[in-house]
């Protein structure tokens, strides 16, 4: 019984023996993927080691291991621990102690240190990493050559079987020099510790990696396997070459003691995801994203669906009309020089402009996704950051790239000290890149913002409105785009105009309206639209939509600066008022996420 590690065996005699083996059984390995379980796949049955549940421990000596060059000059930097909630340093002293267990940290004496923070995974775990912004400055970049995208796929014609493997913990397999261990000290609330193995987040970690994993797979490149840092993609001819070539990666991945994670292995495919692109026996395949544009068309071609020509389904037939009369001039990037990338982001979506020697090499855009619409708007503008260096990781990792942002603000969200939970992710995933941010306004960078502003305004035909409106709508700046059509604009009420009808049915207004009438309600007046004022200030009624409104735009809105409650106070009691108004503003202002991780404390 393989599952239970116990065999029975009959004696001549009649008698039966059970021998159960000392070792605890390996529990058997799903992949999250197909759910297949490992001993059900052909080839990959045969090498249960190489698809452990954990790393078995310390990597062994590698020809290549990971070095820190500093800068000339560059003396030790050491910064405090981040402040961080009780239930955080539980997971961190847990991680610690898993850490140190496996060997992979040890207790330091360093004059180095850098702090760390949590970040959540993709499925909902944290992991502790280390803020190693300050060291990553004073590095030495290496410039390892990564492979170009369109080289690696020069390789594929006539394959028609797919696997992809995904090292388990990939960084966590290579060992660190020893003289440059101190330079990864990192402080904790519970104590100085540096690390053996390499760590995520220090900058020339992708550029020794993949100088590892090529010498690795010397022997297989261009023939039968493609390997982008931790990732290696295997493909043949036919089913039966495949199983041959499959085989060899694992030997070879066993041979160097290089582990892989069954749960995300892709294997026997006809067509594969890969670097962005979906790879098939027909090639590179369209991307699902710009066959999503024509859905609203292709629901009609459906049985038993009722064909009616809806406005989304012109946008839609206008919109691929458009792509394919208006294809870009694109260049094919050279890795031996620098990169541009432009973005931008808007309430509608995020865009980016890859470019080098002032060309373009690429665009990309997409709409903000539903969670996305809650950000705030220095949030939106990482969002943008980060989608462009995802999108164009093949070609930024090992590359020095200047990224130009239109939000200032952004450029010292990298010092700060206390970061969310998101944007601590998303700064992890930068530290891998050698880049540095710029401010480039909206209106300089107008590629970037037009991509995040993608919209089809053509004609904007009026009638009936008022002569006040109609002189507003005249000084909107629209941009006009050919073949597009705005088929109805709704006009919502202004805050004033919120307040003015609120006011109508609040019961206190008319109390107090009540008493002017009599004589009695000192400093109130009403003006022409009969709206109740306190002197110089408008009388706000007990209405929550609309007092949590002000205090949006006063505090959160992208025009604010998150001022503090005395401050926001004096600013929004020079036009507004109503009874608590400087207790509601202060239990606003104290509850607000950016406040409480951003400003620091006195």
């Amino acid at each position: 019984d393989c599952a239970s590690k116990s065999i029975l065996l009959t004696t001549p005699e009649g008698k039966t023996i059970k021998y159960v083996s000392r070792h605890a059984p390996r529990r058997t390995q799903v992949n999250s993927l197909s759910g297949v379980v490992q001993e059900e796949v052909p080839v990959l049955k045969d090498y249960p080691d190489v698809f452990p549940e954990e790393l078995p421990g310390m990597p062994p000596d590698q020809d290549i291991e990971f070095l820190i060059e500093m800068l000339p000059g560059t003396r030790p930097i050491s910064k405090r621990p981040y402040r961080m909630p009780a239930n955080d340093l539980e997971e961190i002293k847990k991680q610690i102690k898993e850490l140190l267990e496996k060997g992979y940290i040890r207790p330091s004496s360093s004059p180095w240190g850098a702090p760390v923070l949590l970040v959540e995974k993709k499925d909902g775990t944290l992991r502790m990493v280390v803020d190693y912004r300050a060291l990553n400055e004073v590095t030495i970049k290496n410039k390892y050559p990564l492979p170009m995208i369109n080289d690696l796929f020069d390789q594929l014609p006539g394959a028609k079987v797919f696997s992809k493997i995904d090292l388990r913990s990939g960084y966590h397999q290579m060992k660190i020099r020893e003289r440059d261990i101190p330079k990864t000290a990192f402080t904790t609330r519970y104590g100085l510790y540096e690390y053996t193995v390499m760590s995520f987040g220090l900058t020339n970690a992708p550029a020794y990696f993949m100088s590892m994993m090529n010498k690795v797979f010397m022997e297989f490149l261009d023939k039968f396997v493609v390997v982008f840092i931790d990732d290696i993609l295997v493909y043949s001819k036919n089913e039966e070459e495949h199983k041959e070539h499959l085989r060899l990666v694992l030997e070879k991945l066993r041979e160097h003691q290089l582990y892989a994670k069954f749960s995300k292995f892709e294997f026997w495919l006809k067509e594969v995801g890969f670097l962005g692109h979906v790879i098939s026996r027909e090639g590179i395949a369209v991307d699902p994203s710009k066959v999503q544009i024509a859905k609203p068309m292709t629901e009609l071609l459906k049985k038993d669906t009722k064909f009616k020509w809806t406005e989304e389904c012109e946008a839609s037939f206008q919109e691929l009309k458009k792509r394919l009369v208006t294809a870009p001039v694109l260049i094919l990037p050279d890795i031996r020089k620098d990169f541009q990338v432009y973005c931008d982001a808007s309430r509608q979506g995020l865009g980016g402009l890859l470019m080098q020697d002032g060309r373009v090499v690429s665009y990309a855009s997409r709409q903000l996704r539903p969670h996305e619409l809650n950000y705030a708007m220095h949030d939106l503008e990482l969002a943008a950051v980060v989608h462009a260096l995802k999108t164009w990781r093949h070609f930024l990792i090992g590359n020095r790239c200047d990224v130009y942002t239109g939000h200032k603000s952004l450029k010292y969200m990298f010092t700060q000290k206390e970061l969310n939970l998101r944007q601590r992710r998303w700064l992890d995933l930068i530290k891998d890149y050698d880049m540095k941010l710029h401010y480039h306004p909206g209106m300089a960078n107008v590629v970037a913002d037009a991509l995040s502003r993608k919209s089809y305004v053509n004609t904007l035909m009026t009638g009936g409105l008022p002569q006040e409106l109609a002189d507003d709508l005249r000084e909107l700046r629209l941009e006009i785009v050919p073949r597009g059509f705005v088929v109805e604009l709704e006009v919502q009420l202004t805050l004033l105009g919120k307040i003015r009808e609120a006011q109508k049915t609040d019961k206190e207004i008319a109390e107090i309206k009540e008493k002017m009438s009599k004589g009695k309600a000192k400093g109130f007046h009403e003006d022409e639209h009969e709206t109740l004022w306190i002197e110089d200030h408008i009388y706000v009624p007990n209405d929550p939509e609309i007092r949590k409104l002000i205090l949006q735009e006063a505090h959160d809105s992208p025009y604010s600066i998150h001022l503090g409650n005395t401050k926001m106070y004096l600013d929004l009691k020079e036009r507004f008022w109503w009874t608590g108004m400087k207790k509601d503003i202060a239990e606003y202002v104290a509850v607000c996420d950016v406040c409480r991780r951003v400003k620091v404390e006195h």
